[in-house]
């Protein structure tokens, strides 16, 4: 039997995009509750929870953009001049964050401007992929095999609807994480974060998925016309369990529930959202076999791949076990 190596592919560039969301979202979420913690001593905690991680979580950015350029080179030239903007200002974000998090423990009199850089990074680079994710869900327009829209394009009031809703999302991700590897006044404090911002990120996300359908004919087909439809009501009821899973966890006091079931509530949203694209790539115009690069290339790259995602699975793994277990406030980050 042949093998669709563009659907392949496209398997793991999502795979990929959905791990960093996971992975990543805790990590911004953290820099994004930064400002609302003014000790000293329980920032040093929040960032201490993730500092043997948080570089390991950006490999798989690295590994969908540069994906996506090998193996999809038709969509990256499109998406690539239509995002400009947001891209750029995610990663020049994603550098001042980086640069923060070593800087800001060495040195006392430059302290404030590091949080500064920490949190106001950790905050535009969620929001900026939320407006990416947003206006790539509501069309980029293509003529021929290059775009054709304006420069401005990307921002619309949908497109800043879903930012605020992965920025509010990432929080809840942040204080979920710091539940469960922190205790006393951190972890108190984090739980009434966590309720604001699920009661938040809960109501966006109904907002986002009454408008999606009608950011295309394409979608509103998808989600309403059958078979599709099974699943537009089976993701809802998916959701609300997790709904009640992360408040049942978060009235009880538990440690790790809530943040599991704010992870599901993400990996729900990513596959409602791929349920809408398939096959496009590009919506509404630009499908997974339009944008493939040829047979042999994606061969050639696949080979690679199977050998380095499930070592960087590993490595990652094997990072989250060596860390488990609470945040120990008098060992510093080195």
């Amino acid at each position: 039997m042949e093998i669709d190596l563009a659907l392949v592919w496209a398997g793991i560039i999502g795979f990929a995009v959905i791990t960093y969301v996971i992975l990543d979202g805790f990590d911004l979420g953290i820099g994004i509750l930064f400002p609302f913690m003014s000790e000293t001593a329980d920032r040093d905690v929040m960032m201490n929870s993730v500092a043997p991680v948080w570089d390991g979580n950006e490999t798989w950015l690295v590994l969908g953009g540069g994906g996506l350029f090998a193996v999809f080179p038709l969509a990256y030239a499109v998406i690539l001049p239509a995002l400009y903007m947001p891209i750029t200002l995610m990663l020049l974000a994603l550098v001042f964050r980086g640069v923060a998090f070593e800087y800001r423990w060495r040195t006392l009199r430059w302290k404030g401007v590091w949080d500064v850089a920490f949190a106001g990074g950790s905050m535009v680079s969620a929001m900026m992929q939320g407006i990416t994710l947003g206006a790539l869900v509501q069309g980029i327009e293509v003529t021929g095999r290059a775009y054709s829209g304006g420069w401005w394009d990307w921002l619309t009031p949908f497109s800043i609807i879903v930012g605020v809703a992965v920025v509010i999302g990432y929080a809840l991700l942040g204080s979920t994480w710091l539940i469960m590897k922190t205790d006393g006044s951190i972890q108190n404090r984090m739980r009434r974060y966590a309720w604001i911002t699920a009661i938040a990120t809960l109501s966006l996300m109904a907002l986002v998925s009454i408008l999606t359908p009608f950011q295309d004919a394409v979608y509103f087909k998808r989600w309403f016309a059958w078979p599709s439809l099974m699943f537009s009501l089976f993701i809802p009821l998916l959701v609300l369990f997790s709904a009640k899973g992360l408040f049942t966890g978060l009235n009880d006091h538990r440690d790790a529930s809530p943040f599991v079931y704010s992870l599901l509530l993400f990996v729900l949203c990513f596959i409602g959202i791929a349920i809408s694209f398939f096959p496009y790539l590009v919506p509404p115009s630009v499908t997974i076999w339009d944008a493939a690069a040829p047979e042999k290339s994606l061969s050639f790259a696949l080979v690679g791949t199977v050998v380095l995602v499930p070592l960087i699975l590993m490595y990652t793994a094997y990072a989250y076990w060596v860390f488990r277990g609470k945040i120990n406030p008098e060992e510093g980050y080195h």
